[in-house]
This record gives C-alpha cells, structure tokens and sequence, in this order.
C-alpha cells in the first residue's frame, strides 16, 4: 500500500483594510512573489476566497488571480476556497474554470459555495431563498459543460437547450463544495467531488451524510481551511498580531457568516476573538500533535491550509509563520503520514 499523501497550502483573500500605506498593486505582487517563494519551501496548494463590495477589497476575482499564480507556480494546485456560486452564470464559471485547467496543465481546482450576504444578492439580482436551486442547477450546468456534451437543462433557474460550451478541460477539474450549515454539507456529500471545511467545522457532518447517502468513508474528500496561528511563541504572536485577527473574525460575523447578524455579537477585543473564535495556538509541537490527530480521525482530508497572513498584516509578517511551518510543522507531518 502506498503511503497517504495529504497536500498543505496557503489561503488568500488579499484583503487591505483602509488605511493603509500599502497599494494593491504592491499587495499584490508581493503576494504572487510569496507564493512562488512558498512552492520552493514544499507547500502543495494555494487557495483563493470571494467577496463583492468590500471596502478593504476581498478578493472579487479569485479566478483572474488564479491564472497568474498559474504562471508563477510549476506544480501547486491553485483551488477556490471558495466562489460564490449562486451569483455567478455557471455557463462562464464553467468556461473560465476550464480555461484555467488547460493553462494550468490540469492543476486547478473549483470549490463553490452558497454565500450569505444580502448586498451581493441584491446587487447580482438573486435572491438568498433560492441558494439551493442555483446551487444544484449549477453544479448540473458545470459537469454538463466540462464533460464535452451541449448543456441541457429546464430547471427552476435556468433554462437552457443544447448548448454547446467548448473547449472543455482536458483534466476537468474537481468540483468541491463548502458550507458550515447541515444541509450546505449533506449537500456537497451528494453532489461534490469533496468537502471544503472551514476552522474545521462539518468534518463529523460530512462523514455521517457519506455515511447516510450510503457512500463509504473512503468515497470523500475534505479539504481543510485551517484557522490556527502556529510560531514559536504563539501566544505573543496572537498578541503582535491580534488586531488582524480581531479584524477578520469581526467581520464574517457581522456579514452573517455564523449566523444572524443581530444574533451574534462581535467580539469586543482580540484576546476574545482569538478565544472564542475558529483560532488555535500552536508551536510546531502542538500544530504537529494537533494537525496528526486531526488527520487520523478524518482519512478523507487530502489537503490542509493556512492563512497566509491576516487581512491587514504584512506580507512578510506572514512569511514568517509560512517559513516555521515549511521548516518546522510539514516535515514531521509528512514522515507520520509515511509511516502509517
């Protein structure tokens, strides 16, 4: 039996919070520049998240800066982590996701998933009760379009009759789907080729929905967003880093992320949100202990990622956490993963 191989990325949502002293067109290249730098320290992956009309400029074209990344990067799978389904024409998701495999020699990979934010529906013109359907007829209309064959379907939300969507990807890309709601993972269970998992959350859901769709354990895929904050001294790095921290936590709650905005209250300072939040402090013993376990207890991960670096924070801030977990954490992940 050959040894379990489990890919480990990074995570970007290229955010600035104003203000700011830095341009995005530095940002940006200082990020590119980052990755390619952390393909030749051994990270597997890189993921790209998205969000409209944000005022420190999250991400809003994951798919135009994964075609770039494709040109800096010899072998990393570049992912969505993830894009917002419900808002898009999967028609053009369809075509684009195809284009970067064939750009990217097949190292691509679509996550989608249902979104949440009421000003990006308003503004795309859907409505948030039909998240499902345009889910599901979306991922119809994907796999109809990359498998080569004119797309048809008479849907609830789209109508379409044999139309033909070329050229389609010589390796089709996974399509995997994310979501922290029950029915969001019994869904991506159903329909996806794996499971996008935030802070960790939905890894036992997941599992069960395989379970209850009557699919063995070893049919799924989770690929894990890791929120944890691993140095030397990860307690004064929370403390160097805590307004970041405290800044994006802040912000997925009060866009509904984790439920009713009016529901869940902010954190009131850093120390809480770290406390309180999806974070995890860790020197490369407890990320190692932590990440090992992590992994036994759910076979199906087949890749792990991390913050590359806080919205706000510097670039090289974050390398610096990127470098001890290169040196310090993958190493002695990989030899126990080989082991087993």
């Amino acid at each position: 039996m050959s040894a379990r191989h489990v890919n480990f990325g990074l995570w970007y949502d290229f955010r600035n919070p104003p203000p700011s002293a830095v341009g995005f067109t530095d940002l940006y290249r200082a990020c590119l520049d980052q990755i390619a730098w952390a393909e030749s320290l051994g990270f597997d992956s890189v993921w790209l998240t998205e969000h409209h009309f944000c005022e420190d400029g999250y991400t809003p074209s994951p798919l135009v800066v994964a075609a770039a990344i494709g040109e800096r990067t010899q072998r990393m799978r570049i992912g969505t982590n993830l894009m917002l389904l419900p808002l898009a024409d999967p028609v053009r998701l369809a075509e684009d996701a195809a284009t970067l495999s064939i750009l990217t020699g097949g190292r691509f990979d679509l996550g989608v998933g249902l979104g949440y934010r009421q000003l990006e529906f308003d503004y795309f013109g859907r409505q948030l009760k039909h998240r499902p359907s345009l889910m599901e007829e979306g991922i119809d209309i994907i796999r109809q379009a990359w498998g080569g064959v004119p797309v048809r379907i008479e849907g609830r939300r789209y109508q379409i009759d044999s139309l033909t969507v070329a050229p389609a990807p010589e390796q089709p890309p996974k399509l995997y789907m994310g979501g922290m709601a029950p029915p969001a993972i019994a869904r991506a269970a159903r329909l996806g080729d794996g499971f996008l998992s935030t802070g960790g959350i939905g890894h036992d859901l997941y599992v069960q929905a395989l379970e209850e769709q009557g699919k063995p354990r070893s049919a799924g895929a989770i690929c894990a967003g890791n929120w944890s904050i691993i140095a030397p001294d990860p307690e004064a790095e929370a403390a160097r880093v805590g307004e970041h921290v405290l800044y994006q936590t802040n912000q997925y709650i009060s866009w509904g992320a984790f439920g009713p905005p009016e529901q869940t209250p902010l954190f009131p300072d850093a120390a809480s949100a770290i406390a309180g939040g999806l974070y995890e402090l860790c020197d490369a013993d407890g990320a190692v202990a932590s990440l090992s376990k992590m992994l036994a207890d759910y076979p199906e991960i087949i890749d792990v990622h991390f913050w590359a670096q806080f919205p706000g924070e510097p670039v090289e801030s974050g390398s610096r956490r990127i470098e001890y977990i290169a040196k310090q954490v993958l190493p002695r992940l990989r030899d126990s993963l080989r082991s087993e």
